[in-house]
């Protein structure tokens, strides 16, 4: 396979001691030409009586050695020490047939030993940078990604960042980190952060800068509280009263924008007028008392003072001598005694109900004030006050009322328990293997621990490398041969399953898998079409298989025939993406079809490539999953707390990527996520927060509601989609955040969110998030599969042969529920492997062999009761 050698070889001639074979105290190593200088190879050997250089196959004229003897001091054995030059010429003489290689042959009288291999590859570094950063302006507190993907270069580049021409150092500050693929991540845009800012790529050959991109950090104005309603503007009768406030909540800053609406408020007010008391008029006189005096009176009502008026000036009640003949001194009597207790009781109830009359009054007055309250305390959270106009990557903040009347729902739980998987199948390989032959066959596989550089060395040398993400994260590779096996990509749902004999006996493939993502891949769309998977790579492409290898990834979809064309996508050798396949239509051609289910599809295809599922919506009832998730910092020193809302497409890839984010980001899970379907209404998705304790949190949001648009999300080619709550809590104490985010499409059906959370508790990450999968991601040979290859080859030997009665594979499809796929399974050599090796890629690791052996006893076959004992 071309790998390199990380040991000396030995060739003892016959007889000869093992202590007397030469060996290597100076192996070559790998080495660039830079520019035009030649480079030097050396190696040392003891004892040898000759040592020979050997590149590419063939012997270095002697007269290029450069050769010198001594002796080792601690041996006394000899020591010969050789060194050869090579020139840039010599390696371009075979540039494109393979790499250029050199190794060291020594001899002595007891026999050979051979040096590793040293590669002489040819330095350069491109001047185009693939992806340079470009200017932005971003909120103050958004998160800022730049991009940058250096020159093609031998070394690759290194890539560092430079702000204002100094370099940013990750190290020195938190807010900063730059990730494996050179981008440069800001996790919250500070005023400071306002800069140019410089990507530099450099290896042993050259140093290049990328156009320098400008970041502006804006702050858009924030109005103050409102002050209190200043005093009447008259003193008697109807006047003004007003309140103002001012845009310094923030200040604009950097082309902010102005703070939207009314800095002065000014509303009706009317003070009553004082009313001065006059009296009444004097009442009659009474009779004549026994004192000889009468008396008469008058009130204070005629108006009565009100309103801070003046009161009556003079006596209310006026007396005279009434003396005549008549008038006589008289003891009381026992009439005059029952008169005055009357008068007194009376007079006690009056004042009863003077006091009950009082608290009654008093209280409705208070409650009138709690009903004319300003009704704009209710819904000041829903003012039309609108902030800078949408930019390129921000969500459009608008100021319409949502409608909140959908029902609410809690949603508790988390993200994804684990679930252990059951015990692997154990059974021997010999038992299994015995029906191939009596020849060996030996398989080896890559491991990424130990052979994945030299994995991606070897893809360097070919043409499609420049399309293959850099790095091996979400790449799985393996060799095989006609035993076949299974690549997975860990906790992405994204397998290649090469069943037995897809490849030809005798051959063995070096065969990849991988995920890319949206950014790295080029996938136009038009009209309503929109990817409903990740983008997968399987190759090396042009690879014809004998037998249909079975791709298996996520999708994000509610299919049905009158809602959806859907279509499968391949890129061409030339870089265009072409239509392979309509599901649900007949096939044009047998290189391809591709079984659909509610969470995952399944492609068969003779030809590796790279696929992606597209699909079109035929009408406005046509609608894909979000998955919608929350994140939040899991430390908050300040006074500030950013609550994160993703939406996502409901597939595994995606969230795996998220979470991996998150913890860059120190973020965690607040919230378990939920599944909304979002239709292809042309409504932006809005998003809002509700219900938090106005005495220990408020909301620095302006506008009532936040909203993503439409296409961001339909076109499915922006994956990271969210928008961010920012929330103060008054006082640091304060750990308990209980709230309610609503999400919902306009005109359309909303999810809500019901948040309780501890922010003193750190709990960071855990492995329940995205369980790992069973397996390892390279599985060769029996191991990758569920079914026992002895029995495998007798269910295909029983049931590919027509039936009587139906009894055949025909049943098998229809038991196993897959009868809408006949058509093709029977254009196929083998329609029974067809079903097995669907049957493997849906249900590996964890399928039920013992319901797979009841469908096929029930055929009538007698190979169910070997399939029952072979799981046994």
């Amino acid at each position: 396979t071309g790998a390199q050698q990380s040991a000396t070889v030995a060739n003892p001639a016959s007889g000869a001691s093992p202590d007397l074979l030469p060996h290597f105290q100076l192996e070559p190593e790998d080495v660039y030409i830079v520019k035009n200088k030649a480079v030097s190879l050396a190696c040392r050997a003891t004892p040898a009586t000759q040592i020979y250089f050997k590149c590419n196959g063939e012997w270095v004229h002697q007269g290029d050695h450069v050769t010198q003897h001594s002796t080792d001091r601690s041996t006394g054995l000899p020591v010969m020490e050789v060194r050869i030059e090579v020139t840039r010429q010599q390696v371009e003489k075979i540039f494109g047939l393979e790499e250029y290689w050199c190794q060291c042959v020594a001899w002595s009288s007891s026999g050979t030993t051979k040096s590793q291999k040293a590669f002489v590859r040819i330095a350069y570094l491109r001047k185009n940078f693939e992806q340079e950063p470009t200017a932005r302006e971003v909120s103050i507190e958004q998160g800022i990604v730049l991009p940058c993907r250096p020159p093609e270069g031998i070394p690759p580049a290194e890539v560092e960042w430079l702000r204002n021409e100094e370099l940013v150092d990750p190290a020195l500050d938190a807010n900063v980190y730059v990730t494996p693929e050179h981008s440069l991540v800001l996790r919250q845009a500070r005023l400071a952060d306002t800069a140019n800012y410089t990507c530099v790529a450099k290896n042993i050959v050259a140093r290049r800068r990328s156009a320098s991109a400008a970041i502006t950090v804006y702050v858009n104005g924030g109005w103050s509280t409102w002050t209190q309603w200043s005093g009447c503007s008259t003193s008697c009768g109807r006047g003004w009263q007003k309140r103002s406030r001012t845009c310094t909540n923030p200040t604009p800053l950097n082309g902010g924008a102005f703070c939207e609406g009314q800095n002065v408020q000014k509303t009706a007010c009317t003070t009553l007028c004082p009313v001065d008391g006059a009296w009444s008029e004097w009442s009659k006189w009474s009779e004549c008392g026994a004192e000889c005096t009468h008396w008469r009176s008058r009130e204070c009502s005629e108006p009565a003072p009100r309103n801070g008026g003046r009161d009556c000036h003079g006596p209310e009640l006026d007396t005279r001598n009434c003396t005549s003949e008549l008038c006589t001194h008289a003891a009381p009597g026992a009439e005059d005694v029952a008169l005055y207790v009357g008068l007194v009781a009376v007079a006690v109830c009056l004042v009863l109900l003077l006091l009950v009359g009082v608290l009654v009054y008093c209280r409705k007055k208070g409650g009138l004030d709690a009903d004319v309250a300003d009704s704009s305390i209710l819904t000041a959270g829903f003012q039309p006050v609108s902030i800078k106009p949408s930019k390129a990557d921000n969500p459009s903040l608008l100021t319409i009322q949502p409608d909140l009347s959908t029902t609410t729902m809690t949603y508790q739980g988390s993200l994804c328990p684990r679930q252990d998987g059951p015990a692997k199948l154990q059974l021997p390989n010999g038992h299994l293997l015995s029906p191939l032959g009596a020849g060996r066959h030996t398989l080896h596989h890559s491991s990424p621990a130990a052979e994945g550089a030299d994995f991606v060395a070897r893809l360097s040398t070919q043409s499609y490398f420049r399309s293959l993400p850099r790095g091996t994260n979400n790449m799985a590779y393996g060799t095989f041969n006609f035993l076949g096996g299974r690549l997975m990509i860990p906790n992405t749902g994204i397998s290649l399953l090469i069943p037995p004999d897809a490849i030809p006996r005798g051959k063995i493939y070096e065969v990849y898998l991988t995920l890319h993502k949206q950014e790295e891949v080029r996938l136009p769309l038009a009209g309503c079409q929109t990817l409903l998977s990740p983008i997968v790579s399987c190759g090396p492409p042009g690879v014809l298989l004998t037998r249909p290898a079975i791709l298996a990834m996520g999708h994000c979809v509610e299919a049905s025939a009158e809602n959806w064309s859907i279509r499968l996508k391949k890129q061409s050798c030339e870089g265009t993406w072409e239509d392979v396949l309509q599901l649900g239509a007949e096939p044009c051609t047998e290189l391809y079809y591709c079984q659909l289910e509610a969470q995952a599809c399944y492609v068969f295809t003779e030809q590796l490539g790279r696929f992606a599922l597209v699909g079109e919506s035929l009408s406005m009832a046509a609608s894909k999953r979000l998955k919608l998730v929350l994140f939040a910092p899991a430390a908050c020193p300040s006074l500030e707390y950013n609550i994160r809302v993703y939406c996502l497409s409901d597939t595994q890839d995606v969230l795996k990527e998220v979470i991996q984010l998150e913890k860059q980001l120190g973020g965690q899970l607040i919230g378990a996520p939920r599944v909304l379907h979002f239709k292809d209404s042309y409504h932006n998705l809005r998003l809002s927060i509700h219900d938090m304790p106005s005495s220990l949190w408020k909301s620095k949001l302006l506008a009532s509601y936040q909203e993503i648009p439409f296409y961001h999300i339909w076109s499915g080619l922006q994956p990271f989609l969210h928008c961010t709550f920012t929330l103060e809590r008054l006082s640091t104490s304060t750990c308990e955040l209980a709230c309610k985010i609503w999400v919902w499409q306009v005109e359309g059906d909303g999810q809500s969110f019901t948040v309780n959370f501890n922010i003193a508790k750190d709990t960071r990450f855990s492995d329940w998030l995205v369980p790992d999968e069973v397996g390892t991601p390279a599985l060769v040979g029996p191991s990758a599969f569920k079914i026992p290859f002895l029995i495998r080859q007798k269910i295909i030997s029983s049931l590919d042969p027509p039936g009587t009665r139906g009894a055949d594979w025909r049943t098998l499809a229809q038991k196993l529920n897959l009868d809408s796929h006949l058509s093709f399974f029977a254009s196929k050599a083998s329609p029974t492997a067809m079903i097995l090796n669907l049957w493997e890629a849906r249900h590996f690791p964890n399928g039920n062999l013992s319901q797979l052996a009841a469908a096929v006893a029930e055929i009538g076959k007698q190979d169910g009761a070997l399939f029952s004992e072979a799981e046994c």
